[in-house]
């Protein structure tokens, strides 16, 4: 299991970014759905935590198969998706990610956020996260995959005219105000002997450009929600989970989302055969409504965000 913490600074408020993240979200999934492919919104309901208080809980499916790096598609069935479970008890959020045949796949991310520049060793106040396994994501100079690159989401560049803000320059976690982090721990693991450090060090470079991407597009976006109040931004989120759900439906080969049948019953004999020489017992998709919260703290039972 490999154990990584992830500190990304934005030039926001802890309460601004409660509305930026909701929007950036819901317009990143829509940009990145299509043909099949993309994020499809299963639930989205509120929720409550003995510790946290009131929340939301969200259940997605991602479904990435072409995404896949080809060592990895020698093995995963056609019909793809991963599970995404997420608690939002903002600022405390946990995500999970499950894949159904790969009962030994999992990712778990507890996030944070506080009004400081990720100078809070010990954020999740249990046992501090070692120092050589905290990053420090910079979300203006941090390259990120050229396919993502948008010139109006370089924080270069940008400047907004609602707040005034920007451009960000070279150093400006020093001095910036407000300056807000999020704080991410993550947890990856998947224990299948002669696939497990190439898989650990994959997902963890994805979760890396992912929150690089999202974090870099809440700030660029800053001009569309800010000044939203919370009512009007999940009103936005309501609309967006329709259109994106629509556009992953369309162009989808198999059946439709409602009557997909268990992976147990999608992979082929070859698939199943792979998979069991590595180890991997295939496992029927688990029902949806036993989606309790989970206690923190919490290791690894399910699985980025």
């Amino acid at each position: 299991m490999l154990i990584k913490e992830y500190r990304i600074c934005m030039p926001l408020t802890v309460e601004e970014y409660r509305i930026g993240q909701l929007y950036m979200i819901s317009k990143h999934s829509c940009e990145q759905s299509g043909g099949g492919e993309g994020v499809e919104v299963i639930k989205n309901e509120s929720d409550t935590h003995p510790q946290h208080g009131p929340g939301q809980l969200t259940e997605k499916r991602i479904y990435l198969n072409s995404k896949l790096p080809s060592w990895a598609k020698a093995f995963v069935p056609r019909l793809f998706y991963v599970t995404e479970k997420a608690w939002n008890f903002y600022p405390y959020t946990i995500t999970e990610y499950s894949v159904s045949f790969l009962p030994k796949f999992s990712i778990r991310i507890e996030t944070r956020f506080e009004n400081n520049n990720g100078n809070n060793d010990n954020v999740f106040e249990d046992t501090p996260t070692p120092a050589e396994n905290v990053s420090f994501l910079d979300i203006l100079s941090d390259p990120i995959p050229e396919k993502h690159y948008k010139e109006s989401e370089d924080l270069g560049h940008w400047q907004s005219s609602k707040t005034g803000r920007g451009p960000l320059e070279k150093g400006w976690r020093d001095d910036h105000k407000p300056i807000m982090c999020s704080y991410k721990r993550v947890q990856c693991s998947f224990e299948v002997y002669g696939f497990q450090t190439r898989t650990e060090e994959f997902i963890h470079k994805n979760i890396r450009d992912i929150l690089l991407v999202g974090h870099r597009q809440a700030v660029a976006w800053i001009d569309e929600w800010h000044g939203l109040n919370l009512e009007e931004v999940r009103e936005y989120e309501r609309a967006m989970q329709e259109k994106t759900n629509s556009k992953v439906k369309s162009n989808n080969t198999g059946p439709p989302a409602a009557s997909r049948p268990a992976f147990s019953r999608s992979i082929s004999a070859t698939d199943e055969r792979s998979l069991k020489k590595m180890g991997v017992t295939t496992a029927a998709t688990s029902d949806p409504s036993l989606s309790s919260v989970p206690q923190s703290p919490m290791r690894l039972n399910s699985t980025p965000e």
